[in-house]
């Protein structure tokens, strides 16, 4: 009899071009977005208040661009990564309609890369993925990468492939959904007085601020977007694992890394695209994350005099302040206390 349960996909499941429909949907509620609040403590004023919203040309407050990722990410774990070691990367990501409580989320995956590792036990699994809301409109498309495990060892190993990823997204595939009036953009409420015009490439900023990780809340999290990878959600498998203890979701450290953004990027009104990024270290709970950010690049988006993108690099640490701009690059020797490294886009109102 064919058995009834799913125990996920390993290693060897996965065939180049394979297209995997993700279940199941998920539709957003104001509880959520109270959830998430309560998780990560964001800030930003857009996705905080409805007239603030309104005032930009939105219908009301739309959920904040990584509880959005959250959510497409999630219909995929079960396929792609619930037997995953680690989640390694990202590129190409690219932000698209805004999601507010009520809409529903659908995610697709297509199999683009695979490559055993040489230990003959895992492999790295290249998946691109797409959320929709329920009218078919793109919410995020992105790249990702995984190290998964395999089931039986003595399995042929497939022919490596490794997909050509894109280093970044054009300004113009940037989705900008906002737009300044003629009464302006109110910088008091937003909580900051630096708009676009005001920050300079190359222009580091210190966050200040830190997050202890709690074991409940990530559990939470994982809950939350239906993240069922074992790493993150089974204590009593991972008791016997690399580290004896669950590995934090990355996207978490994500959502703390953006809220720890406010203090200095305050009128960071989305993220719009994430170019690339890595999760160089694990975290648990326990981990204190701090963050942060450079500027990397200002770009003007076509035809808006309004609205700007600023191109960010936000670095994150465990139990590390970041005054001191600690960093794992080629251009400085590899601090251990960094455990996120993400190249990523923001929309930000221009003086007019």
């Amino acid at each position: 009899m064919k058995t009834k349960t799913r125990p996920g996909n390993f290693f060897e499941d996965f065939r180049l071009g394979q297209t995997i429909v993700h279940a199941p949907p998920r539709t957003i509620t104001v509880g959520d977005v109270a959830a998430y609040t309560a998780l990560f403590g964001s800030r930003f004023a857009v996705n905080s208040s409805n007239p603030f919203a309104q005032s930009l040309g939105l219908p009301r407050a739309p959920i904040d661009s990584m509880l959005a990722f959250h959510m497409v990410f999630g219909r995929t774990v079960a396929d792609v990564s619930l037997n995953a070691i680690a989640n390694l990367g990202y590129a190409g990501g690219c932000f698209g309609a805004p999601l507010y409580p009520g809409d529903t989320i659908a995610s697709d995956s297509r199999v683009i890369g695979l490559k055993p590792n040489k230990d003959g036990k895992t492999g790295v699994v290249y998946v691109h993925s797409t959320g929709v809301n329920q009218h078919g409109a793109t919410v995020l498309d992105y790249r990702r990468w995984v190290m998964v495990r395999k089931r039986d060892f003595d399995t042929p190993p497939p022919e490596t492939v490794v997909p050509e990823l894109p280093t970044s997204v054009s300004v113009d595939a940037l989705h900008c959904p906002f737009s300044v009036g003629r009464s302006g953009y109110d910088t008091a409420r937003a909580g900051s007085e630096f708009l676009w015009d005001d920050y300079a490439v190359g222009e580091r900023i210190d966050h200040v601020d830190g997050t202890t990780i709690e074991e409940a809340e990530h559990m939470l999290a994982t809950r939350l977007y239906q993240n069922t990878a074992k790493v993150h959600f089974n204590q009593h498998v991972e008791r016997e694992g690399r580290f004896g203890k669950r590995i934090v979701y990355g996207g978490h450290v994500i959502s703390i890394a953006r809220a720890l953004s406010y203090n200095g990027l305050a009128n960071a009104l989305c993220v719009a695209a994430i170019h690339g990024g890595k999760h160089s270290a694990p975290s648990f709970a326990g981990d204190t994350i701090y963050a942060w950010s450079e500027v990397v690049a200002k770009d003007a988006l076509p035809s808006r005099r309004d609205i700007g993108a600023l191109r960010i690099r936000t670095v994150a640490t465990k139990d590390r302040p970041a005054h001191d701009f600690p960093s794992h690059d080629a251009a400085a020797p590899a601090d251990p206390s960094v455990v996120l490294d993400l190249d990523y886009s923001v929309l930000m109102p221009r003086r007019t």
